[in-house]
């Protein structure tokens, strides 16, 4: 049976050159970077050689760079971390979007619970979070703002730069109410394909996850702009300047920052490649399936992520189906895709339940050839079929 992965924006596979560098790490220098004897500081040595490569491709200092567990605990990190370090100053207001991811949203409604006020931005039917509404939003009391470079689920790339300008003209036209105002994106989706030059991007605080770009899994990097206030979450040691401590992963961070170099060298041509196959995909699903529609913006979205909604059919016998004839998929976020309730991001796209429950989201990457759209395009057309004959009628 052909096998054909599209779900490149749940996981990546490693790539070999990543592997070949972690492999020293595992067993021949194995030491805790913490430690002062050779093996300590080779290790040690590993972890800071990893720090400056990232910090060379993010355009920042060194000592910006954190190494966390995941892109998770970097959001969380990042999010709980600046608002409970800015408590103390009266600081209490947090502002994201309607369409974060799980890591982001839940994190902001946990902090809501426990006495921070939170604004939630609507999107457009797009899922774009429209600047304007976010500087209306701003008030003498935000601390934070939080939003993401480009959604997980639908592919949209929000205009994190025109944001952080309204952030810049709030705190212009505010001097004197609005201070220690930070701004912090979730770029795990979009690492391996679009920029990620924080002066550019004029973010304080940014979440990556190695994983999402051919890096291993277990370990996630946050980026922190020097000045910003951040309180740690847990405790018990000075590693990552007692911002994340635990002993150092050094095999995935060297692992992480490799994927990430061979990301970031090789996006513009990544980007080109793959998204002549996304519209290819888009085209045909369009043409070919009756009652499908595309989700996220038609143009200003990652090149590599092509999501719809099909009337009439659920999502998940969609997937199961795929997966019968080899084709793995995704019904939106991984970390979401067992739940039978609809997408969050559909639902903030106002999207109708009944249709959003016909989700599929197909992420294309590194090894996705034409011969794998054609093969798509021949099998979801008769799947689609099937099951709305056989959905039941009321």
């Amino acid at each position: 049976m052909k096998k054909v992965y599209l779900d490149y924006a749940a996981t990546t596979p490693l790539r070999p050159e990543v592997l070949k560098a972690m492999v020293p790490y595992w067993r021949k220098n194995f030491g805790n970077p913490s430690s002062i004897h050779l093996w300590g500081q080779e290790a040690r040595r590993a972890v800071e050689e990893a720090r400056e490569k990232v910090a060379k491709i993010l355009n920042c200092r060194a000592d910006e760079i954190y190494f966390t567990g995941t892109t998770t605990t970097s959001d969380n990190l990042a999010i709980q971390g600046v608002m409970r370090a800015l408590k103390n100053q009266g600081k209490n207001h947090l502002i994201t979007s309607a369409v974060e991811h799980h890591a982001v949203l839940d994190t902001c409604k946990a902090l809501e619970k426990e006495g921070f006020t939170l604004t939630v931005l609507p999107v457009d039917k797009y899922g774009m979070v429209n600047p304007a509404d976010l500087e209306k939003a701003i008030t003498p009391k935000t601390g934070l703002i939080t939003i993401m470079y480009a959604n997980n689920e639908v592919g949209t790339v929000e205009p994190i730069e025109e944001i952080a300008k309204k952030i810049q003209n709030s705190i212009r036209q505010l001097a004197d109410k609005v201070q220690n105002l930070f701004f912090h994106t979730d770029a795990a989706t979009a690492a391996e394909y679009l920029p990620l030059d924080v002066k550019k991007l004029k973010v304080d605080l940014l979440s990556l996850g190695a994983h999402k770009f051919h890096g291993p899994k277990g370990v996630g990097i946050l980026y922190v702009k020097k000045g910003t206030p951040i309180f740690p979450l847990t405790f018990g040691g000075h590693h990552e300047a007692g911002l994340w401590p635990g002993t150092e992963a050094v095999p995935l961070i060297v692992g992480a920052a490799k994927a990430l170099e061979i990301a970031q060298k090789e996006k513009d041509q990544a980007a080109e490649r793959v998204s002549k196959l996304r519209d290819r995909l888009i085209e045909g699903v369009l043409a070919k399936i009756p009652g499908s529609q595309l989700t996220g913006h038609p143009q200003k979205r990652l090149p590599d992520i092509a999501s719809f909604v099909f009337e009439g059919v659920e999502g998940e016998a969609i997937l199961l189906a795929l997966s019968d004839k080899g084709i793995a998929a995704s019904s939106g976020s991984a970390c979401t895709s067992g739940l039978l309730k609809p997408s969050h991001v559909l639902t903030a796209m106002g999207i109708p339940p009944e249709l959003s429950h016909g989700s599929i989201r197909f992420s294309l990457g590194k090894e996705t050839t034409s011969q794998d759209i054609d093969y798509v395009l021949e099998v979801l057309p008769e799947i689609i079929s099937r099951l709305r004959k056989m959905a039941p009628k009321i």
